[in-house]
């Protein structure tokens, strides 16, 4: 049995908690559908405080937003959006994207199919629920349920799509053909991206996929259910992202904010835009130049939030491939800022600085 938050702090025993929710399976939807008004001591942050949530009401501050019109076909547009891209990786390590090639109608789908995959009938979830991230599916509720210090609102569908990509009767029913369409579009986009960083760094534009940047993509399904004290808890902590890219699809709910200049800034979603952020790999072999910043979810009692995070990256952690900055941005005003490592080890580092 979950204890409710309203339990004596003395009795509580966090370990049967985090085991009992675990084995239902049925993850943070499962309790608001059992109608429960308090959430489990199990999900309260106790240093979160809402009071200061947000900078972004009186900011001026907006993350950047970049038209891709015409990067593919016109070189005086392309070089304004490398000019671009450039300026909101250095400044802000986030920016949107609108008119980056995938259809609206593929958005939408793809929100709703995953809305429908966390929304369908808890027996019908149950058969991908796993903690074996091995497994080219799962779903699963906080991938680190029993190594963080407190859990977040939010339950994940996960697919990796390269390189070894899954069967297509693998893939839930409810939303399969969706989920292929997406997934390929989006790969065909990362590529773009992938080949404007390059160039924005002063480099050949194939020289980050040479790189293998995006030899690996992983998908997350994520649906965060309406929450009934959301002034406890979060749906995803300050984190920054490991890889090397994440391309997010988000509703039009909110609740994503960024790290600006020590400001919460909301990331407001703008229909039919993509939203890109950098990662910690990418950070590394940019040597700083191109920033991982750190990000959270809110979440709310009103509704339920959905999105999809996307990341590129070389290889599933952990690997033994070595990586360092970029010899072509190092010179003696910029020497390294990294020894030769591999990825988990600069990504340990990097976090450990921020805490």
């Amino acid at each position: 049995m979950i204890l409710p938050s309203s339990g004596v702090e003395s009795e509580y025993d966090r370990k049967s908690e985090l085991e009992a929710f675990d084995a239902s399976k049925s993850g943070v939807k499962g309790l608001v559908d059992g109608g429960l008004t308090k959430i489990p001591l199990m999900f309260i942050h106790p240093h979160y405080n809402p009071d200061a949530k947000s900078g972004s009401a009186v900011s001026q501050f907006r993350v950047p937003l970049i038209d891709l019109d015409g990067v593919n076909d016109n070189a005086t547009l392309r070089a304004k959006i490398i000019d671009q891209v450039r300026e909101a990786c250095e400044n802000w390590g986030f920016l949107q994207v609108v008119n980056h090639g995938i259809p609206a109608s593929v958005l939408e789908e793809m929100l709703d199919g995953i809305r429908g995959f966390h929304e369908q009938d808890t027996q019908m979830k149950k058969e991908f629920y796993t903690r074996d991230f091995k497994e080219k599916v799962s779903f699963v509720s906080n991938f680190d349920l029993f190594q963080a210090t407190a859990a977040t609102w939010k339950d994940s569908l996960s697919w990796a799509v390269a390189p070894n990509p899954p069967h297509p009767k693998e893939l839930p029913a409810v939303c399969r053909d969706i989920v292929m369409e997406y997934s390929k579009q989006v790969k065909r986009l990362g590529y773009t991206l992938f080949e404007v960083l390059s160039e924005a760094l002063g480099l050949d534009v194939n020289h980050l996929k040479d790189m293998e940047c995006a030899e690996m993509m992983f998908h997350a399904g994520h649906y965060y259910p309406p929450c009934p004290e959301p002034e406890l808890t979060l749906g995803a902590r300050r984190h920054t992202d490991s890889g090397f890219l994440t391309v997010l699809l988000q509703d039009q709910v909110g609740g994503l904010q960024v790290l600006h200049q020590n400001q919460w800034i909301d990331l407001v979603p703008m229909p039919g835009a993509l939203v890109i952020n950098v990662g910690d790999s990418l950070q590394v072999i940019t040597n700083d130049r191109f920033k991982s910043i750190e990000h959270r979810v809110l979440v709310n009692s009103e509704s339920s939030r959905v999105s999809v995070a996307s990341a590129f990256g070389t290889t599933l952690f952990p690997s033994s491939k070595l990586y360092s900055p970029i010899k072509e941005l190092l010179s003696q005003e910029n020497p390294p800022k990294y020894k030769e490592a591999t990825l988990q080890t600069h990504v340990a580092y990097l976090r450990g600085k921020r805490v």
